[in-house]
């Protein structure tokens, strides 16, 4: 299958991608914008069976060595005593130690630092795609997997719906070794949740510096997502400490000291002891707001979107990189079935992934309005366990 691909943007779903044409033998090329390899800066995941699908089928490489695994779900009342409790295993990573090592496996040669895209024409035999230094290549498919703020998605379906969901995400880590014995000891093993009026946050482990997945050697991670107002006070905790007009993020460092007065005394006053510790000790915080993007098609013409450049959903089913990670395989699949025959590929590769994108954006919808708004969380609600395709799938 001697496709010539352009993928637009190198992060794991662009990588996924890259990785699952060149094993069809399609010659694919990764064109990321940055000049420098990605840094999602300490963001923690949870790691779905799709995300690191590759490793275990293609890769030969035992996920464990760069997740680290928990054995329950466990969520606190205020004064640290147990609510509920569950066994149930999750994997737990961080975005940066999954995003190196698909990188090593990717030819160097595909992968290219530097390249902008700024425009793009669609044609019967063809896709131009021209980058910001002036170069252009002439491919059969465009693969465009350029996240949240996808000027793919932008171009070709102007109508997509992006909406703010009136809350933000408060995250960061600590390092274990600094944490109190019984704290450790309380976090070490589970995804800690706690569940306050109009809130939720959960701490767990990922891989600590240089990828070490050894307990007390990790960091907890957490994630508090916390209502915000769209509009002015949106506005002012996203401008950060130099005032910088922000649509999405505020970086590790970057947020006013009195947003992050405000939640550390915030945590002392409302969260259990030892999710507490693990908040205000935290020493860069940073926070993402919270979107919805909706698109109702994922393909024109020989180009198509996949991960967040399509759907970006909510965080609550811990299904955003397995998603792009899925929209990959699926692609693949779809032109092995079509033998290369892009138009029949991409026809049957939009009708599923737009059904697998749009029930999760549902079903996150639908968590983050029992959290954040009704006060409708059930801990034992099975609802709630992570998974691409539904709870646990």
């Amino acid at each position: 299958m001697r496709l010539h691909v352009a993928v637009v943007g190198g992060s794991i779903g662009g990588i996924t991608t890259a990785l699952l044409l060149r094993d069809l033998g399609c010659d694919v090329h990764v064109y990321e914008r940055s000049r420098s390899e990605l840094d999602a800066r300490g963001a923690g995941i949870a790691v779905l069976d799709a995300t690191v699908r590759y490793f275990v089928e293609r890769g030969g490489i035992d996920p464990d060595g760069f997740c680290s695994r928990t054995s329950a779900i466990r969520y606190l009342w205020r004064d640290g005593s147990c609510r509920h409790r569950i066994d149930h295993g999750y994997r737990f990573s961080s975005w940066n130690a999954i995003y190196r090592e698909l990188l090593r496996l990717l030819d160097a040669d595909r992968y290219h630092l530097g390249r902008e895209m700024t425009a793009f024409a669609d044609g019967p035999d063809g896709v131009r795609v021209t980058f910001a230094d002036g170069g252009s290549t002439d491919v059969d498919l465009l693969v465009a997997a350029d996240g949240i703020n996808s000027i793919t998605r932008g171009r070709l379906f102007p109508t997509a719906t992006s909406a703010y969901s009136g809350y933000v995400a408060y995250r960061g880590t600590l390092a274990e070794k600094t944490l109190t014995g019984a704290t450790f000891a309380e976090l070490r093993d589970a995804i800690t949740y706690q569940v306050i009026t109009d809130s939720h946050i959960l701490v767990y482990p990922i891989p600590g510096p240089g990828g070490t997945v050894v307990p007390g050697e990790r960091l907890a991670n957490f994630v508090w997502y916390r209502n915000v107002a769209d509009g002015a006070p949106l506005d002012r905790l996203l401008a950060g400490r130099d005032g910088q007009e922000r649509r999405v993020s505020v970086p590790p460092g970057m947020l006013a000291d009195d947003a992050v007065d405000e939640f550390r005394d915030t945590a002392r006053r409302e969260l259990a002891p030892p999710i507490a510790e693990v908040v205000t000790g935290a020493e860069t915080p940073f926070v993402q707001a919270v979107y919805d993007i909706e698109v109702s098609a994922m393909t024109a013409g020989r180009v198509a979107v996949l991960g967040d450049a399509a759907f970006a959903v909510r965080p609550h089913a811990a299904a955003g990189t397995a998603k792009a990670a899925d929209d990959a395989w699926a692609l693949a699949d779809a032109l092995r079935s079509h033998s290369g025959d892009v138009a029949a590929s991409l026809a049957a590769w939009e009708d599923g992934q737009l059904t697998v994108g749009r029930r999760l954006l549902e079903r996150c919808r639908d968590i983050g309005r029992r959290s954040q708004r009704d006060n409708a969380w059930d801990p034992a609600d099975p609802s709630l366990i992570f998974g691409l395709h539904g709870p646990g799938r």
